[in-house]
């Protein structure tokens, strides 16, 4: 969705891949109405129940606890109709109805979404509202929203993977992200095209008009993207779309443009004034001819070679001034017959461009209303697992363990502000770090919740025992590889850890932010750390020294043969041993004969096995 003809593509060298951390305590608008088709298109096959509302719970715990950021969501308003033909456009063409037989979408139809898409938009707002996340309800699009919150500095970037919102003045836009990866945020900056690319947004919006978007999927017949970036690049971002304008309605002809310098349309008759090729020589290939370098030598060969005329070598270019002359001149009449096509493309077409759709992407919204309603909230708990039974049919106590990680994310930045001695939903206590954990190069805190009050089995707030994983504290360690990591759409879910009587909660936080929130106990657990691996150390290297089969070796690097003793010599003595018993003394003189060093290998041979 979005530019048509590969435009991520286009824009992927420039792509910037941010670390793990990239969005923690930042805010990112998210475009909800793209992440719901999404989910459709890929889980329309699979037996999922209502997958809207299953994956946008899971993102939304994942950015918030996972990520640390603060989400932002935006919904579509009412769409142009010009988006609305298009939508049904595609439609056609993706159901494999041949060009030809495609019904023309006429004037005058209904702009709004099907009640399907509307019924899962208002489905997964009312998840949001139980989550505590912000929302809010654009005018037109989703991602033009998104954009202006984005250039406006109320949030630091936008989730879509429609390229629009970069037309619509985006400046970060996050397209993808992996998080089975070091760095797992696939990001685009306009400064980073501006500079790359040599484009700005009015360009960005004259290739749309091209190529195709959303509002015009056809675009203009045979323009492609790399033509389009070629012909607008021609032109300053200022009159980038004036041009455009003057070339549809037929009042600019490139017969007498200058394309030598971008908006001017004025041919430079100096540099096209016919002037007759001087003569080159056949062998050197420099002005001249073979004749006349036979009496008086070359210029060009005789100040590099000193000889008077050298046999030019393959693919040769002469740098004199004639041929340099005659290369512009063919360079300028080529790009005068593209730029030639492609106005004639255009002025074929009716209407272009649409002066709709150019207000479209550079039309403005007032963001002050929105900017006061950034405001996260505490989930509502209760209401949330009566949503989610009613409509995943969930248990409550599954809830309950997948809600943990952002209730845990909220504790500890509430802790990290105003230190106070509250536990964690009444019955949770911060007891300690159990170790450090490493995934994918970025490193967490394990951290141990002890629950007082009732037992682990409490009914109305246990969880289902085949959804965690009891680890013994033998089984603990400091630091850990772990090797898996869920993608965005599934959760860490916290494991139990049982030790004697104890029973804790185990969850993966944030290594700056338990700091913040528990400097104490940090340090504490750095400090046994310490501990631990000096002692780690000094066991490593007693055993070294006991097992050194020489004292005086005095850091040199022994043979392998100090360690491991070959047995080989022993096996054979054992054999020869063996030999002499069973056949007698004089079998043995004749091996000891045979084995003596003095004789051949060849001589060997044959008295051991004549």
């Amino acid at each position: 969705m979005g530019v048509g003809g590969n435009f991520w593509d286009a824009l992927k060298p420039y792509a910037r891949y941010e670390g793990f951390d990239f969005i923690r305590n930042k805010k990112v608008a998210v475009d909800l109405s793209l992440w719901i088709v999404q989910h459709e298109t890929a889980l329309k096959s699979s037996r999922v129940r209502n997958p809207h509302l299953r994956l946008t719970f899971l993102r939304t715990i994942n950015l918030f606890s996972k990520f640390g950021a603060y989400p932002v969501f935006v919904v579509d308003g009412k769409p142009s109709h010009l988006k609305s033909k298009a939508r049904i456009a595609r439609y056609f063409r993706s159901s494999g109805i041949d060009p030809k037989d495609m019904p023309v979408v006429e004037e005058g139809i209904s702009v709004d979404r099907n009640k399907f898409f509307v019924k899962c938009v208002e489905e997964c707002v009312d998840l949001l509202k139980y989550l505590g996340m912000p929302f809010f309800r654009a005018r037109g699009e989703a991602e033009a929203l998104c954009a202006q919150l984005n250039s406006e500095g109320a949030v630091d970037a936008c989730i879509t993977s429609d390229s629009d919102a970069l037309l619509f003045g985006a400046k970060c836009v996050i397209k993808h992200v992996d998080p089975k990866s070091t760095r797992p945020f696939e990001c685009y900056y306009v400064e980073d095209i501006e500079v790359g690319l040599g484009l700005g947004r009015k360009h960005l919006i004259a290739v749309s008009l091209l190529v195709g978007s959303d509002h015009n999927i056809n675009g203009v017949q045979g323009i492609g993207m790399e033509t389009a970036l070629r012909f607008v690049k021609k032109y300053n971002e200022d009159e980038v779309l004036q041009r455009l304008s003057e070339i549809g309605s037929g009042h600019m002809f490139p017969s007498n443009a200058n394309f030598g310098s971008p908006g001017k349309c004025t041919r430079n008759s100096d540099m096209l004034l016919q002037k007759s090729k001087a003569p080159h020589c056949s062998f050197c290939g420099h002005p001249g001819n073979k004749s006349l370098h036979s009496q008086v030598p070359c210029e060009y060969c005789h100040s590099i070679t000193g000889v008077n005329c050298s046999k030019k070598p393959p693919k040769f270019k002469c740098v004199c001034s004639s041929c340099d002359r005659e290369r512009k001149e063919k360079e300028l009449k080529k790009n005068e017959n593209f730029h030639f096509r492609v106005c004639k493309k255009i002025a074929m077409e009716c209407n272009f461009p649409c002066k709709e759709i150019i207000e479209i992407y550079l039309r403005s919204e007032d963001i002050a209303e929105y900017s006061a309603d950034l405001l996260w909230n505490e989930p509502d708990i209760e209401m949330l697992i009566d949503f989610l039974a009613y409509h995943l049919h969930w248990e409550p106590s599954y809830i309950r363990q997948q809600i943990f990680p952002m209730l845990s994310t909220i504790f500890l930045r509430d802790m990290a502000l105003h230190p106070c001695e509250l536990l964690l939903l009444e019955q949770y206590k911060f007891d300690s770090i159990q170790r450090l954990k490493i995934r994918y190069g970025h490193q967490y805190y394990v951290v141990m919740w002890r629950r007082f009050g009732s037992s682990m089995s409490d009914a109305n707030h246990s969880v289902p025992s085949e959804g965690y994983s009891i680890i013994s504290a033998s089984e603990s360690e400091e630091t850990q590889m772990d090797g898996t990591c869920n993608g965005l759409d599934e959760l860490r879910v916290p494991q139990i850890h049982v030790d004697g009587e104890s029973s804790f909660i185990l969850t993966d936080e944030n290594l700056e932010l338990v700091q913040a929130a528990f400097p104490a106990e940090v340090d504490n657990f750095l400090q046994q750390k310490e501990v631990k691996e000096s002692k780690r150390k000094v066991s490593r290297s007693r055993g070294t020294c006991i097992e050194s089969p020489s004292s005086h070796s005095g850091g040199v690097q022994l043979a392998i043969t100090d360690y491991y003793r070959s047995s080989k010599p022993l096996n054979q003595a054992k054999d020869n041993q063996n030999l002499a018993q069973s056949e007698g003394t004089g079998y043995l003189k004749e091996k000891k004969k045979a084995s003596s060093p003095s004789l051949s290998k060849s001589v060997r041979r044959r008295l051991l096995f004549s």
